[in-house]
Formats: C-alpha cells, sequence, structure tokens
C-alpha cells in the first residue's frame, strides 16, 4: 500500500535503434507496455510522416475486417475467441502457419492478402445474392399482382361494370330524345390499368397523391401480400400491397407513372385479364421460375453462411494482430531519422522497468545479427512534465478509477485513492447502515466476485463492465452497510437483542405508554454496556428519535472533521516531499492551526461531553436528606458526606441546602457559569458563543474553558492574515532580490514584479477564502452522513409499518398482498434508489469535501504503449 501512495518514479530516455530492427524493438516494448513515447514530428501531419502508408495497409485491413464482422453478425454468429489477450502478446508473433519465422512487413502482407481472398470471394456472393433476392421478389410479386388482380376481375369487375352500364342508361335516356343517332358510350366503356406493388406504410400517401394528381378521375384498389418481402439490400422484411388502378386518358398515365416512381412502386405488364389461358400459363411458368430462384438463393445463403462460419474462427484472431502492427507504426511515426538508416526516439519509461526496455531493444538488434548497436539513454533535464501512473490490481483498480474521473494526481502527488480504498465504502455504510439491506448488497458483490472469471473473458455491455468494475467496491460497501446496522442495531428498520438488552420496566401488568426503564446494573459498569453497538430498547423507546438523531449527528460531524484533517495533513506530507518550505510553513501550518483551534477542538468537545459523568455531577447538586433512599447511591463517584442543615436536606458532597440555592452554588467543581460543570452543556451553544461572547461560558464542562477558547479563538484568528499574507511577500521579496541581482531592463523587473505579486496575492486570496469558508461549509457537508441514515432508517420503518404491521392482524390474504407491497417498495426506494442516493453523496463527500484540501487534480495520466492495453479498448 505504501508504493500506491505515491506514482511510480519516471526516467526520461532517449532510444536510437536500426531502421530495420526497428519493427522488431517496438514489438518487443509492446509486450512490456512500460513505455510512453513522446512526438518528435509534431510539426508534421499525419500524412507526412514516415510509416504512414503501413497505418493507412492497417486501417484499410480494419475496415475489411469490420465487413466480415458486419456480415457474421447477420448470421447472428459468435466470433471465436483466440483466447485471453495475455496469451496472444506472449504469443510467437510473426509465425507462420508451417512455423516459418516472418517480420512484421511479410506478416502485413500476408495477412492482406488472405483477407483480400476472403473479401472478394464474400463480396461476389452477397453481389449475387441481391440480384437472386431482386429477381426472386419481383417474381414474388408478379405472381401476388397475377392471383390479385385475376380475383377482382372475376368478382369485382362484373358488379363494377353493370353498375356502371345501369347508371350509363339512365344518363342517355333523356338525350334520345333530342339526338336519335347519340353514341352509346355503356358498349366502350373500356378503361385501361397500371398494375404494381407497394410498400405497404406509403399506401395512404400514395392513394392520396393519386386522387389529386387526377382529380378522383381514376379507381384504385389495394389487396396486402400476406407474407413480407425481403429487402435486397438490407435483407430486413417489409409488408408490402399490390394496387390496381383504372384511368381513361392518356395524359392521366402519365401523372400516373411519374407518381408510381416517385413512390419507388414496382410496376407490372399484364396480359388481357379476359384471355384466361395466357394468364394461367403466365401463373404457371413464374411459379416454376420461382422454385428455380428460392433453390439458387438459398445454395448462395448456405455458401455465404459456410464462409461466414470460417470466418467466425478467424476474425477476431486477425483483428487483434492488425491491431499490434498499427499501433508499432503508429509508435515508429513519432520517431526522427536523423541519421540515415537509423531512427530516434524518446519518451516516459517507469524507473524499474529501465533495465528490460534496453534488454528489449538489444535483443531485437543481436536477433538481426545487426553490426549497428542500439542505444538506450537517460535524456538530461530539464524534462516535461512526468505522467504520473500507479501500479494497481483487482482490488485497487475501482478505486483508482473513481479518483482518476475526478482528475489525475500530480507527479508523485499524494494519492488519495489510497484512502479512498477505506473512507468510501465505510461513509457509505453509515448512511446506508441496516443489517438487512446491507446483506443484499453485500450478496451482490459476492456474486460478482463469485462470476468474475467469465465477465473477464466476455463482453459487457456498459453498465454489467461498470458493475464488474466496481466488484470489490460493492461488496466493500455491503460490509461497511451491515458493519454499519449491527452499530445502529437496526435490521429492517427492527432491533436485534442479541446480547440481552441492559434495561427493564419493572412492571406487573405489562409495559405501557410512559413507563420508564431503568438499567440494570450500575451506571458506567461494565455490565451496564451493552457489548457491541446500541442497545435494543433503544428502538421502543419513545425519545428514540431524539437520541439517534444526537448520536448520528455528532458521529457525522467526528467524521467529516478527522477526515477533511487528514486531508490537511496529506498537503503538508506533499509540501515537505516536493521541498516546498513555503507552503508547508505558511500554508500547511496556519491551515492546520486554524482547524485545531476550532474544529478539531468540537470534537475534543463532544468526546469529552460523551465521556464525563453527567450522573455523578448532576447529583452533586442534588439536595437529598440523608438517609433517604437516594442518599449513598453508587452512581455518585466522591464520598458521601452528611451535614447539619436547617431544611435536613444536604448535597453529596456535604453542602447544607438553604433552599434558595442555585446550581452553581450547590456544585462542587467551581468551573464558573450558571451551570458551575454540574449541567450538561448544549455543545451547539457553546461553539456559537466561542465567537460571538469570548470568554463567557454559561455551562462549562472543565476548569478554565473560557480563556482556554479564547486563547484558541486568538489563534484561528491571527492564522488568517498569515495564511492570506505571508508566502505572497516572502515570493515578492525573493522576487525583488533576484532582480536586483540578475541582469536586464530594471524597469521590467519591476513591472513583471508588480504583476506577478498581484497574481500571487489574488491566487492565495482565493486558497484563504476557500479553505476558511470551506471548513464550515464542509462540516456542514458532512451532516448528510445523518441525515440519509436518518431517513433510510425512517423509510424502512414506514414501509414495514404501514405494509406489514397493518396486514399481519387480518387474514392470510392480506398479509400476502401486504408483503407483496412490503417487497417490492424495499427493492425499488431501498435497495436501488437509496443505494444510488448513498453512494452519489458519498462520492461528492471525497471529491469535494476530503480532495480538495490537497488534490490538484491536474496530473498527466500515463498511456503506455501496450498492445494489452490496445487491444482491450478496441475490444470494449
Amino acid at each position: 500500500m505504501a508504493r500506491w501512495f505515491r506514482s511510480e518514479p519516471m526516467e526520461y530516455i532517449s532510444l536510437i535503434v536500426n531502421e530495420d530492427a526497428a519493427h522488431d524493438c517496438l514489438a518487443d516494448l509492446g509486450n512490456l507496455g512500460v513505455i510512453q513515447f513522446t512526438d518528435l514530428n509534431p510539426d508534421l501531419t499525419p500524412f507526412q510522416r514516415r510509416y504512414v502508408s503501413y497505418v493507412k495497409r492497417c486501417d484499410e485491413l480494419e475496415r475489411k475486417l469490420r465487413f466480415f464482422v458486419g456480415e457474421i453478425e447477420k448470421f447472428e454468429l459468435e466470433l471465436v475467441s483466440p483466447g485471453t489477450v495475455d496469451d496472444f502478446v506472449n504469443s510467437s508473433r510473426y509465425s507462420s502457419a508451417d512455423g516459418a519465422k516472418k517480420s512484421g512487413s511479410q506478416l502485413l502482407e500476408s495477412l492482406e492478402a488472405e483477407i483480400e481472398g476472403y473479401e472478394t470471394q464474400l463480396r461476389e456472393l452477397i453481389n449475387f445474392s441481391e440480384k437472386l433476392t431482386t429477381e426472386y421478389n419481383e417474381k414474388i410479386e408478379l405472381q401476388e399482382v397475377l392471383e390479385k388482380a385475376r380475383r377482382f376481375f372475376l368478382s369485382d369487375a362484373p358488379r363494377l361494370a353493370v353498375s356502371e352500364m345501369t347508371t350509363g342508361r339512365g344518363e342517355y335516356e333523356e338525350g334520345l330524345l333530342k339526338y336519335d343517332n347519340a353514341p352509346r358510350p355503356d358498349l366502350d366503356m373500356r378503361f385501361s390499368s397500371i398494375t404494381g406493388v407497394i410498400v405497404s406504410e406509403e399506401k395512404t400517401r400514395f392513394e392520396r397523391m393519386i386522387f389529386r394528381a387526377t382529380r378522383g378521375n381514376c379507381y384504385v384498389r389495394f389487396a396486402p401480400i400476406e407474407q413480407p418481402v425481403a429487402d435486397p439490400e438490407t435483407g430486413l422484411l417489409v409488408e408490402k400491397s399490390v394496387f390496381i388502378i383504372f384511368y381513361k386518358s392518356e395524359s392521366i398515365e402519365l401523372k400516373l407513372k411519374k407518381i408510381c416512381d416517385a413512390f419507388s412502386a414496382h410496376r407490372y405488364s399484364l396480359p388481357d385479364m379476359d384471355d384466361a389461358a395466357s394468364v394461367e400459363k403466365m401463373l404457371s411458368e413464374n411459379a416454376q421460375e420461382l422454385v428455380d430462384s428460392r433453390t439458387v438463393l438459398l445454395k448462395n445463403q448456405d455458401t455465404r453462411y459456410r464462409l461466414c462460419q470460417m470466418l467466425s474462427k478467424h476474425a477476431e484472431r486477425w483483428t487483434w494482430t492488425v491491431l499490434r502492427e498499427k499501433a508499432v507504426y503508429h509508435s515508429l511515426n513519432m520517431f526522427k531519422a536523423d541519421v540515415s538508416g537509423m531512427l530516434r526516439g524518446e519518451g516516459w519509461v517507469i524507473s524499474e522497468s529501465y533495465d528490460a526496455v534496453r534488454d528489449a531493444v538489444e535483443r531485437a538488434h543481436s536477433n538481426m545479427d545487426l553490426a549497428m548497436p542500439s542505444l538506450v539513454d537517460f535524456v538530461a533535464q530539464p524534462w516535461p512534465t512526468p505522467p504520473t501512473h500507479f501500479i494497481t490490481n483487482k482490488f485497487t483498480y475501482g478505486y483508482q478509477e473513481f479518483v482518476n474521473t475526478y482528475g489525475i494526481p500530480r507527479y508523485r502527488e499524494a494519492n488519495p485513492a489510497l484512502f479512498t480504498a477505506a473512507t468510501f465504502p465505510f461513509l457509505f455504510g453509515v448512511m446506508y447502515g441496516d443489517v438487512g439491506h446491507g446483506m443484499f448488497l453485500f450478496c451482490a458483490g459476492l456474486y460478482l466476485l463469485w462470476n468474475e472469471k467469465a465477465n473477464e473473458n466476455s463482453k459487457l455491455s456498459e453498465m454489467a463492465e461498470g458493475m464488474h468494475t466496481g466488484r470489490y467496491m460493492i461488496t466493500m460497501m455491503g460490509f461497511f452497510a451491515v458493519y454499519a446496522g449491527l452499530i445502529y442495531n437496526d435490521m429492517f428498520s427492527l432491533g436485534l437483542n442479541l446480547f440481552g438488552t441492559r434495561w427493564s420496566f419493572d412492571t406487573e401488568n405489562g409495559v405501557e405508554e410512559g413507563d420508564v426503564a431503568e438499567m440494570t446494573a450500575n451506571y458506567g459498569s461494565e455490565e451496564a454496556v451493552y457489548p457491541f453497538g446500541l442497545d435494543p430498547m433503544w428502538h421502543v423507546a419513545s425519545n428514540e428519535l431524539l437520541f439517534f438523531n444526537s448520536f448520528k449527528m455528532k458521529l457525522s460531524v467526528i467524521f467529516g472533521i478527522v477526515q477533511m484533517f487528514g486531508g490537511t495533513l496529506l498537503k503538508g506530507a506533499n509540501a515537505l516531499y516536493f521541498g516546498q518550505k513555503l507552503d508547508f510553513m505558511y500554508e500547511f501550518l496556519p491551515m492546520v492551526v486554524f482547524a485545531s483551534s476550532l474544529f478539531i477542538y468540537m470534537v475534543f468537545l463532544i468526546f469529552y461531553k460523551w465521556a464525563a459523568n453527567w450522573n455523578s455531577r448532576m447529583l452533586s447538586a442534588t439536595c437529598l436528606a440523608p438517609g433517604s433512599e437516594g442518599w449513598g447511591s453508587p452512581d455518585y463517584d466522591g464520598v458521601w458526606t452528611e451535614c447539619e442543615s436547617d431544611t435536613g436536606l444536604c448535597t453529596p458532597w456535604g453542602y447544607p441546602c438553604t433552599g434558595n440555592d442555585n446550581t452553581a452554588t450547590l456544585c462542587p467543581l467551581n468551573y464558573g457559569g450558571s451551570g458551575d460543570g454540574c449541567q450538561p452543556p448544549n455543545l451547539i451553544t457553546t461553539l456559537i458563543n466561542i465567537a460571538l461572547m469570548p470568554g463567557v461560558v454559561d455551562e462549562p464542562m472543565y476548569a478554565g474553558q473560557g480563556p482556554i477558547q479564547n486563547i484558541l479563538l486568538m489563534l484561528a484568528f491571527a492564522s488568517v492574515p498569515i495564511l492570506l499574507l505571508a508566502k505572497p511577500y516572502l515570493m515578492s521579496q525573493a522576487s525583488h532580490s533576484a532582480a536586483h541581482h540578475g541582469d536586464g531592463d530594471e524597469e521590467e523587473h519591476d513591472e513583471h514584479e508588480e504583476h506577478g505579486f498581484g497574481e500571487i496575492l489574488i491566487h492565495q486570496a482565493i486558497e484563504t477564502i476557500e479553505f476558511v469558508l470551506g471548513m464550515v461549509s464542509n462540516t456542514a457537508s458532512y451532516l448528510r452522513l445523518w441525515a440519509l441514515s436518518l431517513a433510510h432508517s425512517e423509510l424502512a420503518t414506514v414501509f414495514w409499518e404501514k405494509a406489514m404491521l397493518t396486514t399481519l392482524n387480518m387474514n392470510f390474504f392480506a398479509t400476502f398482498l401486504g408483503y407483496g407491497v412490503f417487497a417490492g417498495v424495499t427493492f425499488g426506494v431501498l435497495l436501488m434508489m437509496d443505494v444510488l442516493e448513498c453512494f452519489l453523496h458519498a462520492l461528492r463527500l471525497h471529491w469535494v469535501e476530503f480532495q480538495n484540501k490537497f488534490f490538484k487534480a491536474d496530473g498527466i495520466r500515463f498511456a503506455p504503449y501496450s498492445f494489452k492495453q490496445i487491444i482491450k479498448e478496441a475490444s470494449s
């Protein structure tokens, strides 16, 4: 874990390799995955690079492989994995099927030839399939048009013709009285027709367009095709309908043909429907052609399926090979050719892997028997900004990505992920604390761990991949939720009497509302303390909510201040590590003084109030009659002393009571104020009065509390101007001194000095305001731990009481329904929504309240040249 605290040390190195061995060198370095190359040709465009032709060839191979994968997916075939990425990377890279050694260029050429052959074969089959599908669809459509048209002319046409003839006779009978030789339109009313097929979705628009274009001077009929027709280009099934249009004008015919073309409707020429023999002959011939076309089409489909089945066994391996070669040539494009036949590259390497890089380069040159030696050496400073890299494992990877999502740590800066791995699931558990609900989450995490290997070797969706990455985080969240639930003694809003309650009701006729419980042992003794967590009796007490509110609120403040103070200490650790003396002396120390004077003191008061024996203190200021029932109670820590009093009452320490005494007079502690130390204070009032009424403590808890709080307040106030002004002043003095000892224009130095001082002062003012106000607002922000924990427990209580308790006293069916409602709302609200809510609030507490105390988040992520990482990113 100490190694995870700061990023890995980096070295900036230079590589000089022979051009002939460059490919093998880069291939070996890609297997190591410990070097990040710097682009030495930033002025060149991608098309001016030395190895751009090789990159283009790899791009072309990737395009062909994507084409293969697309065709394979159409047949719903799965790609056969060539094994794990580690096995592929570590395998022999340049061996052919017969075991012969191949160079990088030879491997690329053989791969191009092999893939080109398969692509040509597959494209020919696809083109032939599209042609066959088009012909087959046309024959199906023609068959449907013939059948639908014949049915129309046999059934509907005679009826319509009789109707037209009757209507025509009625119209011309009046004309015969005037025109004896009038023509007989009913004898030659023979209409022309257009038949075809259109997509069913376009039917309404098609009919409306025909009506508008012909002004209603045509007759249209539609008949749906029962079976969908496959589209030759996409392969999707499309619903189509047969149409037949009757018209009586050549101008209308031209309009109708244009409309059909606009809607991509297929028109078919039919024989005279009165000639039944020719229609039957055409139907039988087309049916036979349909059978032949289907046979050829199925044969083509079977051939494509077998080809895709073969390609599915090699496509993944080919893709990984192309990605590896492309990565090699991309990296070679960053090298510079200073000398003919030699390439020079620079980059960052993990310090402990420097020897492995040098050995890999030397091994690649020795394998090729090259006379020109290679060179791997350190580059003298100044360096570019080093990248940040952490070595993680399965457990720590999720937490590191959790931090990197907010920002990358600076090089060698304290890593927040080390602390997040412990505090994030813990704070989540504080908010989500419930044994039952936490157990569900814990079991979900264990299930993800059980299926870890299966999920690593399979392609997951984005959400499933995120769940797999955070599997250890989810398990820890569930564990701490169970732990916090045991502390709260809360399981589905019910208390668990695991060790026996330390309270009892002294009643013989049962417990009634308003009864007071008594402790079964003396206050403060071991027998009076519940062994683990809170006593279950608090869950049935009338002041349950008041007690849990006070407990959880104080707990939230303690956790928040401790975590924020820890973040401030990490700021000091960074300043010491980087040798920033001004930051340590005039930023870190004033911050510690300010935080300790007010906020750490707040934590001290909370613990002091918890630790003080208030029973004994309050009893010491109580007047009792010697010999009475309360006299000699073991709750008092001191010695019981009798006294002589006119009233017959004495305090336990022997003060005679007069009847007009106040608490300050009766209390023996003499701490001052109205309580004099014998009255438990209101901490909120005490903390507010530190600033509003300095030196005045109405209910002190220890001697000298007022003067001590005055000293702490003065330290807090004194630390603010030091934090604001000390560092800018000293930096301006150092800059002024350097300017006077250097050469150059004095006015230019003065202008630069004024600008630099003003900029530093503004930056320091922002830093001061952010810290001072942030300590207050961030402390209040940690109260979300109390609020969400309270909301979770109260929601669980409401669901239990309203859904279960109200139905348990009814019949079985009502109880069954009540349980269903209880399980449904518990799953939807508490196991889903509340988990997400608590997760997001814990996330905010770490990103904002904790990390802003020390975390700069402006580092550069180490992007190693690694085949393993490249293949995994491409496969995800």
